[in-house]
């Protein structure tokens, strides 16, 4: 009798460590303050959002709240640059933990992806060359070209208008495809295109139209109870900036407005 009950607590006692150990492995939080940091996928290329500045060093609203939201985490932040179509499939793959690149929410992506609460908020903006008057309204998108870049939900918008969208790389990128007459238009959000207007104040493009309602950023990550409890951490690291006023202070700094309202 004795061994018996013996064996069943042996049994028990090995049970309980190795569904602790199954646990252990599954919980992404757990994993990434083991290793002491965080992969964060990031364009690099796509300013103020994420980028490099005259020291070549990778700067911009996405990569100082990722230090930020890691520090919270108490872990560090590591960047991987990687071009926008990549991002996603690279958070599939797990070759990245989450994304801090303007990412934003919707319906479609939902269905495949947990987002945490926003970060920030921006409106679609429509932008042409300062001498197009044909195009005044998101609905005159139809029939003419729009440059947007690889998988972005702003080339989705614009095919739902109706347009022939030509995919490219990065924002500047689309921009020259508009300036040179090789697209009629393209939709970006419109704090990217504000602050480049500031720092490029002899563009040849403007704005002709905004959607009414914002879009919220937020980070994307995989769904599963793999993610249950990084997803929580995170959300209260975002509350936690949002009460501090640090967020604001970044996004001033940035964009020269307070995005995160």
């Amino acid at each position: 009798m004795k061994k018996l009950i013996f064996g069943i607590i042996s049994i028990f006692m090995i049970f309980t460590l190795f569904s602790c150990s199954k646990k252990q492995e599954g919980d992404l939080l757990s994993t990434i303050r083991s290793k002491g940091k965080i992969t964060i996928a990031t364009e690099g290329a796509w300013a103020p959002w994420t980028y490099h500045d005259e020291t070549n060093a990778l700067v911009g609203y996405d990569v100082e709240v990722g230090k930020k939201l890691a520090e919270k985490l108490g872990v560090k932040a590591e960047f991987v640059e990687v071009d926008w179509d990549g991002i996603f499939a690279g958070i599939d793959a797990k070759r990245y933990d989450i994304s801090c690149n303007g990412v934003e929410v919707t319906d479609e992506r939902s269905l495949k992806y947990d987002f945490t609460e926003p970060y920030a908020y921006t409106r679609t903006a429509l932008i042409v060359r300062n001498d197009n008057n044909s195009i005044s309204d998101f609905a005159d998108l139809k029939g003419k070209t729009t440059a947007n870049s690889i998988g972005s939900t702003y080339s989705e918008v614009a095919e739902r208008l109706g347009a022939k969208v030509v995919t490219i790389d990065s924002f500047e990128e689309t921009l020259q495809l508009v300036e040179h007459d090789r697209a009629d238009a393209t939709l970006n959000d419109n704090a990217t295109f504000y602050y480049y207007q500031k720092v490029q104040p002899k563009n040849p493009f403007k704005v002709v139209a905004e959607t009414k309602n914002p879009s919220h950023v937020a980070i994307p990550l995989r769904k599963g109870s793999e993610t249950a409890t990084l997803k929580e951490a995170l959300n209260k690291a975002i509350e936690e900036l949002n009460s501090s006023g640090e967020l604001k202070q970044i996004s001033e700094k940035y964009f020269g407005t307070d995005l995160t309202k």
